[in-house]
């Protein structure tokens, strides 16, 4: 119960608050690094049982599934190991600071408001993995539409259409497509918040081909440096079968990826990314699948199974 407790808190607070949370409520007092050692594992072992954990549908067939993965910097330390011969080695000062790309994935049917996450540092064909496992749990047969959101990275694109073939469509994030269109739109008109509304509608109502056509009137020269109306135009075109929101919003789904953004705030970015946190990168993972758990309601499934073993 006690190292519930230590996870409960390390969980969502920095490990040198958990000493002050658990003497509020329970009068006991434990070392910032007791703390931090039973949270971390804990949630390792949340780390290996969800490798092992099969792909099976935990809802019923569902019609439409929608699926969306993004990504968001987390910060790494990596330290040199200690050199041969050398006695003293102070690993402070020989730390490397870095970023690397947190990949998260949700899935839920269509109408749901509790969906089904999934996160890894890892390589895009494993968030595909995920990507599906977390549809398949949400209810995807055989006979289910998928629709995929996510942001203009092609390998995204790509992950849907090796992991959901001819089952799922794929929706580039309103958002991310109309800051191309706002860059590009200086260069189209004197009122370019005119401009950026009209080429707005236009792709709501299905007329890309339009959107293409007026941007292509306005490209700047070859040789200029800097060619944001050409940008536009090639992001567009690169991407035409990824642009069907009039036939998304006529079936009342989403064009953009704020629910999977909005996540990153609060599964991953809420724990990982506290002021002066910095995490070694298979504490990291454990950490990311420790808040994934809390997220999916897996919370007292893990702690009725620990007493178990």
């Amino acid at each position: 119960m006690l190292e519930r407790s230590i996870t409960d808190f390390g969980s969502d607070n920095a490990f040198g608050q958990v000493d002050s949370k658990l003497k509020e409520h329970y009068g006991i007092t434990v070392p910032t690094s007791s703390a931090r050692i039973i949270t971390q594992k804990h949630a390792h072992h949340m780390f290996l049982n969800s490798e092992q954990e099969p792909t099976q549908v935990s809802l019923s067939p569902q019609a439409l599934v929608i699926a969306e993965t993004d990504g968001s910097m987390v910060p790494i330390v990596t330290y040199e190991k200690k050199p041969d011969g050398v006695e003293k080695h102070d690993a402070r000062k020989h730390k490397k600071l870095s970023w690397r790309e947190a990949r998260l994935s949700l899935a839920h049917p269509v109408g749901s408001v509790t969906p089904i996450f999934a996160t890894t540092l890892g390589k895009p064909d494993v968030v595909g993995r995920q990507l599906y496992r977390c549809a398949k749990k949400s209810g995807m047969d055989d006979k289910t539409t998928v629709h995929c959101l996510g942001d203009g990275a092609s390998w995204i694109a790509n992950q849907v259409d090796e992991q959901f073939g001819s089952q799922a469509t794929y929706l580039v994030d309103f958002y991310h497509v109309c800051e191309y269109l706002s860059k590009a739109s200086p260069g189209c008109s004197s009122d370019k918040h005119a401009w950026l509304d009209q080429q707005k509608e236009r792709l709501k109502t299905g007329k890309l081909a339009n959107v293409l056509q007026e941007l292509r009137q306005h490209f700047e020269l070859e040789e200029n440096t800097e060619t944001p109306v050409r940008d536009c135009h090639r992001y567009l075109s690169n991407r035409t079968n990824q642009l069907d929101y009039a036939g998304a919003m006529k079936k009342g789904l989403p064009i953009g990826s704020g629910e999977i953004e909005s996540a990153h705030r609060y599964v991953i970015q809420k724990r990982l990314k506290l002021a002066g946190a910095w995490w070694k990168e298979t504490n990291a993972a454990d950490m990311l699948e420790l808040r994934v758990n809390r997220a999916n309601r897996n919370w007292e499934g893990y702690w009725v199974s620990r007493k178990a073993a």
